[in-house]
């Protein structure tokens, strides 16, 4: 497992979409967290009891309820869902991407009729598409116009956007921050952004300064206080001021997440905190960060979770696992998905 990829080579460009929530819907008539199907190869969510709330029925993509709003697509066009199924913002876009603090990307411009409507923002065949991205607010309403190549979503009252093959920082308004054009960037996370001019990284506060002059050879978003870095192959942790607090040593490494972080020595994974202390022992052979105080690891070919102790509380049996959110975890098994709670007791038993 690399580390969290980076913009320029996949952008913001995300396939899984989490949408902000509706105004018109009242906590009251909030059903809770709900959580992505699919049946009959038709989309749809239950809640956390495993019980359908909105009713399969859409083609691809319905992924990530958050805060009241999820994107769907309906035949090649995208739309936008509140938690009762009610379309808020019609199907009209090809591509559509995550409202993030108020804001969506979205894609507006020709197809051909070659287009895969299951195309997803992540690099999709520009050679059958001419358009641009731009963001739209809650009501749909398209508050600064399609002109990029491609976008990032907004963190901390910015985002990254791609013109004639350059990164510019921008606000809310569309706004240029600063003129300085950067060759790849990743997400402002906790005041800062790692961002790249030439071959080497650094990273710039919100004001577009360099804080931490550019000298990694890859560098990643900052996470509980600590930002991954590369220098020469390994991997290793700066803090703010840009000191190393934690030398390159690993051949790969993720982000803190609960205390602790992934590292990869040699071929296998295991965990440190803080220090540097290795708290689980490299043994396996993939790895994600811990949430919710457990992570998904495989061993083998089958994954299972453990506990922050290196425990296996539950055993490796599925052919994918991904975090836990809201008590819940998505599996698969053959072709098929599920959820799990931490029991490993089956909430919603694979389909597909």
């Amino acid at each position: 497992m690399n580390p969290r990829p980076r913009l320029a080579t996949f952008s913001f460009l995300l396939l899984f979409f989490a949408f902000l929530a509706a105004s018109s819907q009242s906590p009251a008539n909030d059903p809770g967290p709900l959580f992505h199907i699919v049946k009959d190869g038709k989309w749809g969510y239950i809640d956390k009891t495993g019980q359908i709330v909105i009713a399969p029925q859409y083609d691809d993509n319905a992924h990530g309820f958050s805060q009241g709003l999820a994107v769907v697509l309906v035949g090649e066009k995208r739309g936008y869902i509140d938690k009762s199924g009610q379309m808020v913002i019609g199907p009209q876009y090809y591509l559509a991407g995550p409202f993030t603090e108020g804001l969506g990307a979205v894609w507006v411009g020709k197809v051909r009729s070659k287009w895969n409507p299951l195309s997803s923002m992540r690099g999709f065949d520009r050679t059958n598409a001419v358009g641009k991205f731009g963001f739209i607010d809650k009501t749909g309403q398209m508050v600064i116009p399609p002109q990029y190549d491609e976008v990032d979503s907004f963190s901390e009252g910015l985002t990254f956007a791609l013109v004639d093959k350059k990164w510019h920082l921008i606000d809310k308004t569309g706004q240029m921050v600063t003129p300085q054009p950067y060759d790849s960037v990743d997400k402002f996370s906790e005041g800062l952004a790692p961002v790249s001019v030439g071959k080497k990284w650094g990273y710039i506060n919100k004001a577009g300064q360099m804080v931490i002059p550019p000298q990694h050879d890859d560098a990643f978003s900052f996470s509980e206080g600590l930002g991954l870095v590369s220098i020469g192959g390994k991997y290793g942790y700066i803090d703010k001021s840009g000191q190393m607090v934690i030398p390159p040593q690993y051949n790969s490494a993720g982000r803190f997440s609960e205390g602790l972080v992934h590292v990869r020595v040699g071929k296998k994974w295991g965990y440190i905190d803080k220090t540097a202390q290795m708290v689980i022992s490299p043994q396996f052979d993939e790895v994600y960060a811990f949430s919710e105080g457990l992570a998904p690891v495989k061993v083998g070919k089958k994954w299972g979770f453990i506990d922050k102790t290196g425990q296996r509380v539950i055993p490796p049996q599925y052919n994918d696992a991904f975090s836990f959110s809201e008590g819940l975890a998505e599996v698969k098994v053959g072709d098929k998905f599920g959820y799990i709670d931490k029991t490993g007791k089956y909430v919603w038993l694979p389909t597909n």
